[in-house]
Protein backbone atom coordinates (compact mmCIF):
# COMPACT_ATOMS: atom_id res chain seq x y z
CA UNK A 1 0.00 0.00 0.00
CA UNK A 2 1.54 3.30 -1.12
CA UNK A 3 0.79 6.34 1.05
CA UNK A 4 1.99 9.90 0.47
CA UNK A 5 1.52 13.16 2.36
CA UNK A 6 1.74 16.55 0.62
CA UNK A 7 0.53 20.10 1.33
CA UNK A 8 -2.06 22.26 -0.38
CA UNK A 9 -0.84 23.34 -3.83
CA UNK A 10 2.03 20.88 -3.45
CA UNK A 11 2.83 17.96 -5.73
CA UNK A 12 4.24 14.45 -5.82
CA UNK A 13 6.26 13.24 -8.78
CA UNK A 14 5.82 9.82 -10.30
CA UNK A 15 8.37 7.55 -8.68
CA UNK A 16 8.41 9.47 -5.36
CA UNK A 17 7.85 7.07 -2.46
CA UNK A 18 6.36 4.44 -4.74
CA UNK A 19 3.84 6.64 -6.58
CA UNK A 20 3.26 5.25 -10.06
CA UNK A 21 1.38 6.73 -12.99
CA UNK A 22 -1.35 4.12 -12.41
CA UNK A 23 -1.65 5.24 -8.79
CA UNK A 24 -1.95 8.89 -9.86
CA UNK A 25 -4.73 8.09 -12.33
CA UNK A 26 -6.57 6.02 -9.69
CA UNK A 27 -6.33 8.88 -7.17
CA UNK A 28 -7.59 11.36 -9.75
CA UNK A 29 -10.51 9.04 -10.58
CA UNK A 30 -11.39 8.82 -6.86
CA UNK A 31 -11.28 12.63 -6.63
CA UNK A 32 -13.61 12.90 -9.64
CA UNK A 33 -16.24 10.84 -7.78
CA UNK A 34 -16.32 13.19 -4.79
CA UNK A 35 -19.59 15.18 -4.48
CA UNK A 36 -17.75 18.53 -4.49
CA UNK A 37 -15.51 17.77 -7.45
CA UNK A 38 -15.70 19.68 -10.72
CA UNK A 39 -16.24 17.54 -13.81
CA UNK A 40 -12.50 17.03 -14.15
CA UNK A 41 -11.77 17.29 -10.39
CA UNK A 42 -9.26 20.08 -10.99
CA UNK A 43 -10.46 21.73 -7.76
CA UNK A 44 -9.04 18.71 -5.87
CA UNK A 45 -6.20 17.17 -7.90
CA UNK A 46 -4.53 17.99 -11.21
CA UNK A 47 -2.71 15.36 -13.27
CA UNK A 48 0.50 16.71 -14.75
CA UNK A 49 2.93 15.18 -17.20
CA UNK A 50 5.12 13.74 -14.45
CA UNK A 51 3.31 14.57 -11.21
CA UNK A 52 0.02 14.90 -9.38
CA UNK A 53 -0.78 18.35 -7.95
CA UNK A 54 -3.03 19.18 -4.98
CA UNK A 55 -5.38 22.16 -4.89
CA UNK A 56 -7.25 23.88 -2.04
CA UNK A 57 -8.83 20.80 -0.50
CA UNK A 58 -7.36 18.97 2.48
CA UNK A 59 -7.93 15.45 3.76
CA UNK A 60 -7.49 11.97 2.33
CA UNK A 61 -7.98 10.64 -1.20
CA UNK A 62 -7.93 6.83 -1.38
CA UNK A 63 -7.80 4.47 -4.34
CA UNK A 64 -6.78 0.89 -5.04
CA UNK A 65 -3.31 0.29 -3.64
CA UNK A 66 -2.62 3.92 -2.68
CA UNK A 67 -3.75 6.92 -0.66
CA UNK A 68 -2.83 10.59 -0.66
CA UNK A 69 -3.06 12.85 2.40
CA UNK A 70 -3.29 16.60 1.75
CA UNK A 71 -2.48 18.91 4.66
CA UNK A 72 -3.19 22.67 4.89
CA UNK A 73 -0.51 25.24 4.10
CA UNK A 74 -0.48 28.99 4.69
CA UNK A 75 3.06 29.98 3.77
CA UNK A 76 5.62 27.98 1.81
CA UNK A 77 8.50 29.44 3.84
CA UNK A 78 6.85 28.42 7.11
CA UNK A 79 6.13 24.87 5.89
CA UNK A 80 9.77 23.82 6.09
CA UNK A 81 9.84 24.56 9.82
CA UNK A 82 6.65 22.63 10.66
CA UNK A 83 6.37 18.85 10.72
CA UNK A 84 3.45 16.97 9.21
CA UNK A 85 2.46 15.90 12.74
CA UNK A 86 2.14 19.53 13.86
CA UNK A 87 0.05 20.55 10.85
CA UNK A 88 -2.10 17.44 11.08
CA UNK A 89 -2.77 18.04 14.77
CA UNK A 90 -3.79 21.64 13.97
CA UNK A 91 -6.16 20.44 11.24
CA UNK A 92 -7.83 17.99 13.64
CA UNK A 93 -8.29 20.81 16.17
CA UNK A 94 -9.93 22.99 13.51
CA UNK A 95 -12.27 20.16 12.52
CA UNK A 96 -13.06 19.47 16.17
CA UNK A 97 -14.06 23.11 16.83
CA UNK A 98 -15.74 23.87 13.50
CA UNK A 99 -17.86 20.70 13.34
CA UNK A 100 -18.52 20.27 17.07
CA UNK A 101 -16.98 16.78 17.24
CA UNK A 102 -15.95 17.12 20.90
CA UNK A 103 -12.83 14.99 20.40
CA UNK A 104 -10.44 14.15 23.20
CA UNK A 105 -7.69 16.63 22.22
CA UNK A 106 -5.09 14.99 24.44
CA UNK A 107 -5.61 11.56 22.89
CA UNK A 108 -5.83 13.10 19.42
CA UNK A 109 -2.47 14.88 19.84
CA UNK A 110 -0.85 11.63 20.97
CA UNK A 111 -2.16 9.83 17.90
CA UNK A 112 -0.95 12.65 15.62
CA UNK A 113 2.58 12.34 16.99
CA UNK A 114 2.52 8.66 16.04
CA UNK A 115 2.54 9.67 12.35
CA UNK A 116 -0.95 8.38 11.59
CA UNK A 117 -3.04 9.90 8.84
CA UNK A 118 -5.99 12.20 9.40
CA UNK A 119 -8.39 9.38 8.58
CA UNK A 120 -6.82 7.03 11.15
CA UNK A 121 -6.98 9.78 13.79
CA UNK A 122 -10.69 10.32 13.21
CA UNK A 123 -11.54 6.60 13.08
CA UNK A 124 -9.64 5.95 16.31
CA UNK A 125 -11.31 8.95 17.99
CA UNK A 126 -14.72 7.57 16.95
CA UNK A 127 -13.92 4.05 18.19
CA UNK A 128 -12.53 5.29 21.52
CA UNK A 129 -15.46 7.61 22.20
CA UNK A 130 -18.11 5.09 21.12
CA UNK A 131 -16.58 2.32 23.23
CA UNK A 132 -16.67 4.56 26.31
CA UNK A 133 -20.34 5.44 25.71
CA UNK A 134 -21.38 1.85 25.02
CA UNK A 135 -19.81 0.76 28.32
CA UNK A 136 -21.96 3.39 30.06
CA UNK A 137 -25.07 1.92 28.48
CA UNK A 138 -26.99 2.15 25.22
CA UNK A 139 -29.68 4.81 24.77
CA UNK A 140 -33.11 3.24 24.49
CA UNK A 141 -36.46 4.46 23.23
CA UNK A 142 -40.04 3.21 23.33
CA UNK A 143 -41.02 1.65 19.99
CA UNK A 144 -44.58 0.76 19.02
CA UNK A 145 -44.94 -2.97 18.46
CA UNK A 146 -47.76 -5.07 17.02
CA UNK A 147 -47.80 -8.77 17.82
CA UNK A 148 -50.24 -11.66 18.17
CA UNK A 149 -49.90 -13.02 21.74
CA UNK A 150 -51.71 -15.65 23.85
CA UNK A 151 -52.38 -13.01 26.56
CA UNK A 152 -53.27 -9.35 26.25
CA UNK A 153 -50.36 -6.91 26.41
CA UNK A 154 -50.96 -3.19 26.02
CA UNK A 155 -54.06 -2.46 23.92
CA UNK A 156 -56.18 -4.74 21.76
CA UNK A 157 -56.16 -3.96 18.06
CA UNK A 158 -59.84 -4.62 17.43
CA UNK A 159 -59.69 -4.33 13.63
CA UNK A 160 -56.84 -6.79 13.26
CA UNK A 161 -58.33 -9.13 15.87
CA UNK A 162 -61.58 -9.58 13.94
CA UNK A 163 -59.90 -9.85 10.52
CA UNK A 164 -56.50 -11.56 10.65
CA UNK A 165 -57.22 -13.41 13.90
CA UNK A 166 -60.86 -14.24 13.21
CA UNK A 167 -60.03 -17.95 12.97
CA UNK A 168 -57.46 -17.85 15.79
CA UNK A 169 -59.34 -17.30 19.06
CA UNK A 170 -56.21 -18.38 20.97
CA UNK A 171 -54.35 -15.27 19.72
CA UNK A 172 -54.89 -11.63 20.66
CA UNK A 173 -53.80 -8.79 18.37
CA UNK A 174 -51.81 -6.62 20.78
CA UNK A 175 -50.40 -3.15 20.29
CA UNK A 176 -47.88 -2.03 22.91
CA UNK A 177 -44.77 0.10 23.48
CA UNK A 178 -41.48 -1.63 24.21
CA UNK A 179 -38.21 -0.12 25.40
CA UNK A 180 -35.60 -1.03 22.75
CA UNK A 181 -32.00 -0.14 21.89
CA UNK A 182 -32.77 -0.69 18.19
CA UNK A 183 -33.15 3.02 17.35
CA UNK A 184 -32.08 4.99 14.23
CA UNK A 185 -29.12 6.40 16.19
CA UNK A 186 -27.84 2.97 17.19
CA UNK A 187 -28.34 1.56 13.67
CA UNK A 188 -26.01 4.30 12.41
CA UNK A 189 -23.46 3.50 15.12
CA UNK A 190 -23.56 -0.23 14.33
CA UNK A 191 -23.15 0.39 10.59
CA UNK A 192 -20.27 2.81 11.22
CA UNK A 193 -18.52 0.24 13.42
CA UNK A 194 -18.55 -2.43 10.70
CA UNK A 195 -17.79 -0.01 7.87
CA UNK A 196 -14.81 1.68 9.56
CA UNK A 197 -13.33 -1.66 10.65
CA UNK A 198 -12.73 -2.38 6.94
CA UNK A 199 -10.80 0.86 6.46
CA UNK A 200 -8.46 1.12 9.43
CA UNK A 201 -4.92 -0.22 9.32
CA UNK A 202 -4.23 0.23 13.04
CA UNK A 203 -4.43 -2.95 15.10
CA UNK A 204 -5.49 -1.10 18.27
CA UNK A 205 -8.34 0.66 16.47
CA UNK A 206 -9.52 -2.57 14.86
CA UNK A 207 -9.64 -4.27 18.28
CA UNK A 208 -11.87 -1.49 19.63
CA UNK A 209 -14.19 -1.76 16.63
CA UNK A 210 -14.35 -5.57 16.98
CA UNK A 211 -15.32 -5.18 20.65
CA UNK A 212 -17.97 -2.67 19.64
CA UNK A 213 -19.42 -5.01 17.04
CA UNK A 214 -19.96 -7.66 19.74
CA UNK A 215 -21.47 -5.08 22.09
CA UNK A 216 -23.89 -3.93 19.37
CA UNK A 217 -24.76 -7.44 18.15
CA UNK A 218 -28.47 -6.92 18.94
CA UNK A 219 -28.65 -3.96 16.54
CA UNK A 220 -29.49 -5.07 12.96
CA UNK A 221 -27.09 -3.93 10.25
CA UNK A 222 -28.24 -1.71 7.39
CA UNK A 223 -26.50 -0.67 4.16
CA UNK A 224 -24.74 2.70 4.37
CA UNK A 225 -26.99 4.15 1.68
CA UNK A 226 -30.17 3.29 3.63
CA UNK A 227 -29.25 4.54 7.09
CA UNK A 228 -32.07 6.49 8.83
CA UNK A 229 -30.28 9.85 9.24
CA UNK A 230 -33.56 11.78 9.28
CA UNK A 231 -34.97 9.54 11.98
CA UNK A 232 -32.37 10.50 14.60
CA UNK A 233 -33.71 12.76 17.36
CA UNK A 234 -31.22 14.17 19.85
CA UNK A 235 -32.92 15.00 23.17
CA UNK A 236 -32.13 14.96 26.88
CA UNK A 237 -32.14 11.15 26.94
CA UNK A 238 -29.29 10.80 24.41
CA UNK A 239 -27.56 14.22 24.53
CA UNK A 240 -24.18 12.66 25.32
CA UNK A 241 -24.31 10.89 21.92
CA UNK A 242 -24.68 14.12 19.92
CA UNK A 243 -20.96 14.59 19.18
CA UNK A 244 -20.65 10.91 18.23
CA UNK A 245 -23.55 11.30 15.82
CA UNK A 246 -21.77 14.26 14.19
CA UNK A 247 -18.56 12.24 13.88
CA UNK A 248 -20.42 9.28 12.36
CA UNK A 249 -22.09 11.65 9.90
CA UNK A 250 -18.68 13.07 9.02
CA UNK A 251 -17.28 9.62 8.27
CA UNK A 252 -20.28 8.13 6.48
CA UNK A 253 -22.47 10.84 4.97
CA UNK A 254 -21.96 12.73 1.70
CA UNK A 255 -21.85 16.36 2.87
CA UNK A 256 -19.20 19.01 2.11
CA UNK A 257 -17.28 17.74 5.13
CA UNK A 258 -18.04 14.11 4.46
CA UNK A 259 -16.41 11.08 2.97
CA UNK A 260 -17.06 9.58 -0.40
CA UNK A 261 -17.72 5.89 -0.51
CA UNK A 262 -19.20 3.55 -3.06
CA UNK A 263 -19.85 -0.15 -3.25
CA UNK A 264 -17.93 -0.32 -6.51
CA UNK A 265 -14.86 1.29 -4.90
CA UNK A 266 -14.27 -0.46 -1.55
CA UNK A 267 -10.51 0.25 -1.52
CA UNK A 268 -10.70 3.16 0.90
CA UNK A 269 -12.34 6.38 2.02
CA UNK A 270 -11.99 9.78 0.43
CA UNK A 271 -12.39 12.42 3.13
CA UNK A 272 -12.03 16.00 1.88
CA UNK A 273 -12.59 19.48 3.33
CA UNK A 274 -12.50 22.80 1.41
CA UNK A 275 -10.13 24.93 3.50
CA UNK A 276 -12.05 28.14 2.72
CA UNK A 277 -15.22 26.68 4.27
CA UNK A 278 -13.39 25.09 7.21
CA UNK A 279 -11.50 28.32 8.06
CA UNK A 280 -14.74 30.32 7.92
CA UNK A 281 -16.62 27.90 10.20
CA UNK A 282 -13.70 27.72 12.64
CA UNK A 283 -13.52 31.50 12.97
CA UNK A 284 -17.32 31.78 13.34
CA UNK A 285 -17.40 29.27 16.21
CA UNK A 286 -14.54 31.00 18.04
CA UNK A 287 -16.14 34.42 17.58
CA UNK A 288 -19.39 33.03 18.97
CA UNK A 289 -17.50 31.89 22.07
CA UNK A 290 -15.60 35.16 22.39
CA UNK A 291 -18.69 37.38 22.15
CA UNK A 292 -20.97 35.27 24.36
CA UNK A 293 -22.77 37.54 26.82
CA UNK A 294 -21.94 40.72 24.93
CA UNK A 295 -25.31 41.22 23.30
CA UNK A 296 -23.75 40.65 19.88
CA UNK A 297 -24.93 37.65 17.87
CA UNK A 298 -22.61 35.92 15.39
CA UNK A 299 -24.30 34.65 12.22
CA UNK A 300 -22.45 32.69 9.55
CA UNK A 301 -23.67 32.28 5.96
CA UNK A 302 -26.66 34.55 6.61
CA UNK A 303 -28.03 37.77 5.15
CA UNK A 304 -29.23 36.57 1.74
CA UNK A 305 -30.06 40.09 0.53
CA UNK A 306 -30.11 40.47 -3.26
CA UNK A 307 -28.17 43.14 -5.15
CA UNK A 308 -30.54 43.86 -8.01
CA UNK A 309 -34.24 44.15 -8.72
CA UNK A 310 -36.58 45.55 -11.34
CA UNK A 311 -35.87 49.18 -12.23
CA UNK A 312 -38.78 51.55 -11.50
CA UNK A 313 -37.03 54.90 -11.25
CA UNK A 314 -37.87 55.10 -7.53
CA UNK A 315 -35.83 54.05 -4.52
CA UNK A 316 -35.41 50.24 -4.59
CA UNK A 317 -35.83 48.86 -1.09
CA UNK A 318 -34.84 45.26 -1.87
CA UNK A 319 -33.78 43.15 -4.82
CA UNK A 320 -34.52 39.66 -6.07
CA UNK A 321 -31.46 38.83 -8.19
CA UNK A 322 -27.79 38.18 -7.41
CA UNK A 323 -28.29 37.11 -3.82
CA UNK A 324 -25.42 37.67 -1.35
CA UNK A 325 -24.28 35.52 1.54
CA UNK A 326 -21.66 37.15 3.81
CA UNK A 327 -19.38 34.72 5.63
CA UNK A 328 -19.88 36.17 9.13
CA UNK A 329 -22.19 38.94 10.38
CA UNK A 330 -22.19 40.54 13.82
CA UNK A 331 -25.67 41.65 14.90
CA UNK A 332 -26.99 43.64 17.82
CA UNK A 333 -30.73 43.10 17.73
CA UNK A 334 -31.85 43.90 14.18
CA UNK A 335 -28.78 46.04 13.46
CA UNK A 336 -25.84 44.56 11.53
CA UNK A 337 -22.81 46.13 13.20
CA UNK A 338 -20.03 44.41 11.24
CA UNK A 339 -19.41 41.97 8.38
CA UNK A 340 -16.37 39.69 8.18
CA UNK A 341 -15.29 37.79 5.10
CA UNK A 342 -12.70 35.03 5.59
CA UNK A 343 -10.12 34.16 2.92
CA UNK A 344 -7.85 31.12 3.18
CA UNK A 345 -4.88 32.57 1.31
CA UNK A 346 -1.64 34.35 2.15
CA UNK A 347 -1.45 38.12 2.32
CA UNK A 348 1.47 39.87 0.65
CA UNK A 349 4.12 40.77 3.22
CA UNK A 350 5.85 43.32 0.95
CA UNK A 351 5.67 46.71 2.79
CA UNK A 352 5.75 48.53 -0.58
CA UNK A 353 2.52 46.87 -1.74
CA UNK A 354 -0.24 49.35 -0.89
CA UNK A 355 -2.91 46.70 -1.56
CA UNK A 356 -1.19 44.04 0.63
CA UNK A 357 -2.12 41.41 -1.95
CA UNK A 358 -5.86 41.87 -1.42
CA UNK A 359 -7.90 40.84 -4.45
CA UNK A 360 -9.80 43.60 -6.23
CA UNK A 361 -12.83 41.31 -6.47
CA UNK A 362 -12.82 40.87 -2.68
CA UNK A 363 -12.84 44.65 -2.20
CA UNK A 364 -15.77 45.03 -4.60
CA UNK A 365 -17.63 42.33 -2.66
CA UNK A 366 -17.13 44.15 0.66
CA UNK A 367 -18.27 47.45 -0.86
CA UNK A 368 -21.47 45.73 -1.98
CA UNK A 369 -21.99 44.38 1.56
CA UNK A 370 -21.55 47.89 3.01
CA UNK A 371 -24.29 49.19 0.72
CA UNK A 372 -26.73 46.29 1.03
CA UNK A 373 -26.45 45.74 4.80
CA UNK A 374 -25.87 49.39 5.75
CA UNK A 375 -22.91 48.63 7.99
CA UNK A 376 -19.84 50.79 8.55
CA UNK A 377 -17.48 48.07 9.86
CA UNK A 378 -16.07 45.57 7.35
CA UNK A 379 -13.19 43.12 7.66
CA UNK A 380 -11.26 40.80 5.34
CA UNK A 381 -9.69 38.13 7.56
CA UNK A 382 -6.77 36.02 6.33
CA UNK A 383 -4.70 33.29 8.01
CA UNK A 384 -1.44 34.51 9.55
CA UNK A 385 1.89 32.77 9.13
CA UNK A 386 2.04 30.36 12.12
CA UNK A 387 3.68 32.07 15.08
CA UNK A 388 3.01 35.65 13.95
CA UNK A 389 -0.16 36.06 15.99
CA UNK A 390 -3.34 37.99 15.13
CA UNK A 391 -3.03 41.57 13.97
CA UNK A 392 -4.60 44.34 11.98
CA UNK A 393 -2.56 44.79 8.83
CA UNK A 394 -4.26 47.81 7.31
CA UNK A 395 -7.47 49.79 7.39
CA UNK A 396 -9.03 51.61 4.47
CA UNK A 397 -11.88 54.06 4.11
CA UNK A 398 -14.38 53.54 1.31
CA UNK A 399 -14.66 56.43 -1.13
CA UNK A 400 -17.99 58.23 -1.01
CA UNK A 401 -18.78 57.15 2.56
CA UNK A 402 -17.48 56.72 6.09
CA UNK A 403 -17.23 52.92 6.13
CA UNK A 404 -14.04 51.24 7.30
CA UNK A 405 -12.52 48.15 5.65
CA UNK A 406 -10.01 46.42 7.90
CA UNK A 407 -7.45 43.89 6.62
CA UNK A 408 -6.47 41.48 9.42
CA UNK A 409 -4.90 38.09 10.02
CA UNK A 410 -5.72 35.25 12.44
CA UNK A 411 -3.07 32.79 13.64
CA UNK A 412 -4.66 29.32 13.69
CA UNK A 413 -1.58 27.89 15.41
CA UNK A 414 -2.76 29.55 18.66
CA UNK A 415 -4.85 27.52 21.09
CA UNK A 416 -8.57 28.15 20.91
CA UNK A 417 -8.86 30.38 23.98
CA UNK A 418 -5.98 32.64 22.94
CA UNK A 419 -7.28 32.87 19.38
CA UNK A 420 -10.82 33.66 20.56
CA UNK A 421 -9.52 36.49 22.75
CA UNK A 422 -7.39 37.86 19.90
CA UNK A 423 -10.37 37.76 17.53
CA UNK A 424 -12.51 39.62 20.06
CA UNK A 425 -9.89 42.35 20.23
CA UNK A 426 -9.77 42.57 16.43
CA UNK A 427 -13.51 42.85 15.85
CA UNK A 428 -14.46 45.06 18.78
CA UNK A 429 -13.98 48.47 17.18
CA UNK A 430 -15.54 51.34 19.20
CA UNK A 431 -18.58 51.42 16.93
CA UNK A 432 -19.10 47.69 17.45
CA UNK A 433 -18.31 47.44 21.15
CA UNK A 434 -20.45 50.42 22.10
CA UNK A 435 -18.63 50.62 25.43
CA UNK A 436 -19.85 47.14 26.42
CA UNK A 437 -17.93 44.97 28.85
CA UNK A 438 -17.26 41.65 27.14
CA UNK A 439 -16.19 38.77 29.39
CA UNK A 440 -14.57 36.01 27.35
CA UNK A 441 -16.55 32.78 27.47
CA UNK A 442 -14.64 29.71 28.54
CA UNK A 443 -13.39 27.98 25.39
Amino acid sequence: MTHLTIREWGHARFGDRGLTRAHAHALHAAACEHPLAHDDATNILVLGRDRIIARQMVGIVSAKGCSLEILPKVDSDAVAGESDETVRSRLVRMLDVALGLDLDIGAEATIARQRNTLLEILIDAFATRLLAEVRRGLPRAYLQCEEDLPALRGRLDVTRQFTHNAVRPDRLACRFDQLEADTPLMRIMAAATVFLARHTRLLGTRRKLDELRHALAEIPLMPITRLPWQGVRIDRTNRRWEALFRLARLLLHRDWQATHHAAKAPEGLTLLFPMNDLFEKYIAVLLRRALAGSGIEVTDQGGHRACLGAYTGDHLGSGDAFRTKPDIMLRRGREIVAIIDTKWKKLNSDPLDRKHGVSQADVYQMMAYARLYRTAELMLLYPAVPGQGCEQRKEFGIAGGSERLMIATADVSLDERALAEALRTLVMAPSVADAATLPLATA
